[in-house]
C-alpha cells in the first residue's frame, strides 16, 4: 500500500519564511511528486474503467446471444419461441432459422394470409415476412436475405404502386439493415441494443395475458384486431379529401418509380430464374381509387400505367406470373369487409390465395387483357356512384334514339337517391337528354323541354308540372347539393318522352339505357 505523500498534509507553521518571490508551491519537489501520481492514478482509473466497460459489453453480448430475443442467430432452446411485431427487425431472424420453401412479402395488405391457406393453395411450406408500411427496397431486402437461404422454391409478393415511391422509402422509418447484411463484424448493433428486449419482453407479456397469439400461422395479423364495415370506410372516405390534398404536390416522375421497379423488384426475379414469383395487385375499396383519382390525378394516372407497364416487364420472364385484383368488384364494393379505404379482412386474403392457386383466368394478366382490367378500373372509378346508404354502385347510362345507337354519357357528379332513380346536375342532365333549360329565380323552379314535352319543378317539392298542367309526383325532388342544383334524371327522361331501361350485370354495376319513345 502506497504511504501517505507528505506534502498532500496540511503543514503547521514553522516560523520559516515564506518561498522567495517568484516561486510557487508547484515548484517543490513534493508538489512534482504529486502531480505524476495523480496522473498515474488516473490512467490507471481510465484504463480500469474502459476494461470494466469492455467486459460488460462482451457479457451483455454474451447474454443477448445466448437469449437471442429476436431468434438472429438460433432458434430459441429450453423456452416457446416469443415473436416481435416489429418485422423489419424479427423477419431476419425467420428468414435464416425457420423451415419454408414459399415466403409472403408486401406491406399491410399481405399481412393477414395464414401460411396454411397458402400452403394449401400453392403446394409448399409457408413463411409471412410482410412488413408493414414498406417500401419496394425494404421487401426486396428480406426477400434477398430469405433467398440467400437456398429455401425459397417460391414468392408471393403483394405491389402496392406507394411502395415504389422514393419519397415513401425516405419516410419509411429506421430500417436496420446491419441485420439484412450477413457482414458479422457490425451486429454489436444488435448486440448491444437494449431495445430488442423491450421488443421481447412484450412478447412474452402477450403471451402471458392471452393478448396476442404467439405463432407464425398469426404472426403480424391484425384481421381479429381491428373493426370492419361500411362506417369506418365511409368516415375514412368523408374526410380523405382534405386529408390527403398534400400528397399531390410531391409525386415523383413515373420514370423514377419505373426504376425503383428495375432495381429492387425485376432485377431479383431475374437474378433467381430458380424461384417461381407470383405477383399480385391487391384490391383496394373501390372509394380508395376514386379518393386518388380525384386528390392526385398524377398519381391516379401513374397507377394506372404502371400496372400495365410492370406486366409486361415480368410477362418475359419464364417464372414470373401476375394476378391483378383492383377490379375484383365482389370484394372491392363490399365496404363491409374493409377497415378503412385500403385494407380488407383475412377473408379476402384467403379468396386471393385460392384464387391465385387456381390460376383463375378473370384476375391473371396476360397480353390480351392487361389493358382491358387497367381500363375497367378506370371506368369503375369514372362510373362510382353512392346510394343514399352509402353502398358503391357502378352506374352506366346510355342515351340515344335506339338502343343500338346509344352512347355513354358521364356525369361530373352522380348520386342514388333511392331505387330506380340518379340524382345528376341539372345542366348536365338538359344536355344528355337534347332539352333546353330555364331557370326561374323567383320561384326556385327548373323547366326542361324536349320535343312538345315539357317539365317544371321546384326545387325541394315531389311535385311537378308537366305541359298540359298536370300534376307529377317524384319520388325524389329537385335538390341543391354543395352550390348546385341536383334533379332526378331517370323520372324527368321518361316525362321527357324516353323509354327508360334498367339492367344489373352484377351486384354492383347498373346500367340505364334512355330512348326515345316511338311515336304512338
Amino acid at each position: 500500500m502506497q504511504a501517505p505523500i507528505p506534502s498532500q498534509r496540511p503543514q503547521p507553521n514553522t516560523g520559516h519564511s515564506a518561498p522567495a518571490p517568484g516561486t510557487t508551491a508547484a515548484s517543490s519537489p513534493g508538489t512534482s511528486g504529486q502531480t505524476r501520481i495523480t496522473a498515474k492514478a488516473a490512467k490507471r482509473m481510465l484504463v480500469l474503467s474502459a476494461l470494466l466497460a469492455l467486459l460488460f459489453a462482451v457479457l451483455a453480448s454474451l447474454v443477448t446471444y445466448l437469449l437471442d430475443p429476436l431468434q438472429f442467430y438460433h432458434k430459441p432452446f429450453g423456452y416457446k419461441p416469443i415473436f416481435s411485431s416489429e418485422q423489419r427487425y424479427q423477419n431476419p431472424g425467420l428468414a435464416l432459422h425457420y423451415d419454408y420453401d414459399t415466403i409472403i412479402l408486401g406491406t399491410s395488405m399481405t399481412e393477414n394470409f395464414l401460411p396454411s391457406e397458402v400452403d394449401k393453395a400453392l403446394g409448399g411450406k409457408t413463411l409471412k415476412l410482410s412488413i408493414r408500411g414498406s417500401t419496394a427496397d425494404e421487401q426486396y431486402q428480406i426477400a434477398k436475405l430469405a433467398i440467400g437461404t437456398g429455401k425459397v422454391k417460391q414468392a408471393l409478393w403483394g405491389l402496392d404502386y406507394f411502395a415504389l415511391k422514393t419519397g415513401d422509402q425516405e419516410s419509411a422509418g429506421p430500417f436496420p439493415a446491419y441485420l439484412y447484411d450477413r457482414n458479422r463484424w457490425n451486429d454489436y448493433r444488435y448486440l448491444l441494443n437494449y431495445s430488442v428486449y423491450g421488443q421481447f419482453f412484450r412478447g412474452v407479456y402477450k403471451e402471458l395475458t392471452g393478448s396476442g397469439v404467439q405463432s407464425l400461422e398469426k404472426l403480424y395479423n391484425w384481421n381479429d384486431s381491428v373493426t370492419f364495415g361500411k362506417k369506418e370506410v365511409l368516415a375514412h372516405y368523408r374526410t380523405a379529401a382534405q386529408e390527403e390534398a398534400y400528397f399531390g404536390l410531391n409525386e415523383d416522375p413515373l420514370d423514377v418509380i419505373q426504376a425503383n421497379f428495375d432495381t429492387e423488384v425485376l432485377a431479383l426475379v431475374k437474378a433467381h430464374p430458380e424461384v417461381k414469383f407470383i405477383f399480385y395487385y391487391p384490391p383496394y375499396s373501390v372509394l380508395r381509387e376514386a379518393v386518388w383519382a380525384s386528390t392526385n390525378a398524377e398519381r391516379y394516372r401513374n397507377q394506372l400505367e404502371m400496372d400495365v407497364w410492370m406486366f409486361e416487364r415480368l410477362n418475359g420472364l419464364p417464372n414470373a406470373e401476375v394476378y391483378n385484383f383492383q377490379t375484383a368488384g365482389e370484394w372491392t364494393y363490399d365496404l363491409d369487409r374493409y377497415k378503412d379505404l385500403s385494407h380488407h379482412d383475412q377473408a379476402i386474403n384467403t379468396a386471393i390465395i385460392h384464387t391465385i392457386g387456381a390460376g383463375d383466368s378473370r384476375y391473371r394478366m396476360t397480353t390480351a387483357n392487361a389493358q382491358a382490367l387497367s381500363d375497367e378500373l378506370e371506368e369503375q372509378v369514372r362510373t362510382l356512384a353512392l346510394t343514399e346508404t352509402g353502398d358503391p354502385k357502378s352506374v352506366q347510362l346510355l342515351v340515344g334514339s335506339a338502343a343500338s345507337s346509344a352512347k355513354e354519357v358521364w356525369f361530373s357528379s352522380l348520386a342514388i337517391p333511392g331505387e330506380g332513380e340518379l340524382l345528376v346536375p341539372a345542366k348536365e342532365a338538359a344536355a344528355a337528354l337534347g332539352a333546353t333549360l330555364d331557370w326561374n329565380q323567383a320561384t326556385k323552379t327548373l323547366t326542361l323541354a324536349h320535343a312538345a314535352n315539357r317539365v317544371s319543378l321546384t326545387l325541394d317539392q315531389t311535385k311537378a308540372v308537366d305541359k298540359d298542367g298536370s300534376t307529377i309526383e317524384l319520388a325524389q325532388p329537385a335538390r341543391l347539393v354543395g352550390g348546385q342544383t341536383q334533379v332526378p334524371l331517370l323520372r324527368l327522361a321518361s316525362v321527357l318522352g324516353y323509354d327508360v331501361s334498367e339492367e344489373r350485370p352484377n351486384a354492383w354495376s347498373l346500367r340505364y339505357t334512355v330512348t326515345e319513345r316511338a311515336a304512338k
